[in-house]
């Protein structure tokens, strides 16, 4: 049976409609109705109807989406099946949620997923909610570097959703970037020990510092003074919150920002600004 044909029309899909009603109500089947929606983890932390229908917006296709970007090689290894996991911890999902959400990424593996149709929906759902948009586009690459490599139907599928987003396939290779001077550091080699997600932490050198920076090292102190305040600005959690974005993604951002001012400081030293 199509993902058409599975959709029930629960509360998410009377709020949504659309590819990503359908999608959704694929996943979940009976499982949630009028009074089971108190689930819902963003729930308590939105102002709006508007923000909850983005936040759930954002749900429905982050885990669909990374459930297409890991068959789009031909096979979903563990790796990306760990970084799935993951996210659901970092969005602290709970037991029935993480269910959904794993639904969510099985749906997004089958070959007649509408992965435009849902791409289109999200970004009108998600309005002017940009830091949404980059986090998403941010949580799919993890994904697809989660094994320690891109591969190019990975990477081809990449640019593919930024286009559908309207989002820089610049910014996309800044952000790759970025990702892979962590993974260099161990900064988002995630170990699980006694249930819990730890990161291995050193300081990083010069040259990874330049790509957590997004510049190279024959860029101008003022560009690099720019680029430094582009990402502090970027990250700042006060945006993030005025955006009605998870609380896991706030932590993820002060975290992000002491990354960034570390880079910078060597950065600093090294040039003597």
């Amino acid at each position: 049976m199509s993902w058409v044909g599975k959709f029930i029309g629960g509360t998410f899909g009377f709020l949504m409609g659309g590819p990503l009603g359908a999608v959704f109500g694929a996943a979940v089947g009976h499982q949630f109705d009028q009074g089971q929606t108190a689930n819902n983890p963003f729930r308590t932390e939105v102002n709006s109807a508007e923000q909850y229908q983005a936040q759930m917006a954002f749900f429905t296709a982050v885990f669909s989406v990374m459930g297409y970007l890991a068959k789009s090689d031909g096979r979903v290894n563990e790796a990306e099946i760990e970084f799935t996991r993951h996210v659901m911890t970092r969005l602290q999902l709970n037991e029935d949620m993480k269910k959904t959400a794993m639904r969510l990424f099985n749906e997004g593996k089958h070959a007649d997923f509408p992965l435009d149709n849902v791409l289109q929906q999200f970004r009108s759902e998600c309005q002017n909610r940009l830091h949404l948009l980059r986090f998403f586009v941010e949580l799919q690459l993890e994904l697809a570097l989660a094994d320690g490599l891109l591969h190019p139907a990975e990477e081809r599928l990449l640019l593919r959703i930024c286009e559908r987003l309207h989002f820089s396939r610049f910014e996309l290779h800044a952000l790759k970037t970025v990702l892979e001077a962590q993974l260099r550091m161990g900064g988002w080699q995630h170990q699980h020990s006694r249930g819990r997600v730890q990161s291995q932490q050193r300081e990083p050198t010069l040259e990874e510092s330049y790509a957590i920076l997004g510049v190279n090292a024959s860029a101008s102190d003022q560009d690099i003074r720019r680029a430094y305040r582009r990402l502090l600005s970027r990250h700042h959690p006060d945006k993030l919150a005025a955006e009605g974005v998870p609380e896991d993604t706030l932590q993820k951002a002060n975290e992000k920002t002491h990354e960034i001012r570390k880079a910078w400081e060597s950065v600093r030293k090294a040039r003597s600004l």
